[in-house]
């Protein structure tokens, strides 16, 4: 069934162009298929608006500019968005761990090495001295043939699943449950931990505000591209949640 966006029928040779844009996505030819209708309907509203330019990459360029708008965030703003979150700009702050890994592999029986997990957590927080010996024996990350030791980490090392637990946790502890990521269940010893410290306010006010602006840009650009969807007529292909940018 043939795409088509407000009389415009997109061909095969369309596709053959875009679609090596898309490979690394999920559904290659779904994406590159809904860039091209987006794209479509920028140029088509580029063109109603009184907007000229041969360069179509130039003329979506200066529609966004004059239809998607976001003031830049104050001095205030940046201020509450760093007391607020103040572990992002921490900086030399290292934890020591040492884990248990115990891999999600094609096939494995989830619930059986759940179980299993949990018995190795038992067993290590009643007797902690035996981490190592658990790791040892029951570890399937390399780090098992030194007693689970990962040494120092800081932050940003790690997936952040792992990294949260770490840095969330009590030095010289025992995380007392399973800590799961995509590699697997953890159980992550503590060892010593090096706080840091924070980066002077001055310092990355201007990060802050870039990231704060390019964030609510790009919320404003889903809205943006949703309305012109709502309002387009399209068939040969569903576009709800059709919500990212369209070409970088």
């Amino acid at each position: 069934m043939p795409v088509v966006v407000n009389g415009y029928e997109f061909t095969d040779v369309d596709m053959e162009r875009e679609l090596p844009e898309h490979q690394d996505a999920a559904d290659p030819v779904k994406s590159a298929m809904t860039a091209l209708v987006l794209r479509r309907i920028l140029l088509q509203e580029a063109q109603q608006s009184g907007l000229q330019n041969d360069d179509e990459e130039a003329l979506i360029d200066a529609l966004l500019q004059q239809e998607v708008s976001v003031p830049t965030p104050g001095r205030d703003e940046c201020m509450r968005q760093y007391q607020a979150h103040p572990d992002h700009f921490r900086v030399g702050e290292l934890a020591e761990a040492s884990h248990i890994l115990f891999q999600v592999t094609p096939g494995v029986d989830l619930d059986a090495l759940r179980k299993h997990a949990t018995v190795v957590l038992e067993d290590v927080l009643e007797n902690p001295t035996q981490f190592g010996e658990c790791a040892k024996a029951n570890s399937n990350c390399p780090s098992g043939e030194v007693g689970g030791s990962l040494g120092q980490i800081a932050r940003g090392a790690t997936v952040p699943e792992f990294e949260q637990a770490l840095f969330a946790a009590e030095a010289g502890r025992i995380i007392p449950k399973l800590v799961e990521t995509r590699f697997g269940l953890h159980i992550i010893q503590v060892g010593r931990k090096v706080e840091g410290q924070m980066l002077p306010f001055d310092k990355v006010e201007k990060d802050i505000a870039n990231a704060m602006h390019q964030a609510s840009h790009d919320h404003a650009l889903r809205q943006y591209l949703q309305l012109l969807v709502g309002r387009a007529q399209i068939s040969g292909i569903d576009m709800q949640g059709a919500d990212s940018p369209l070409v970088q």
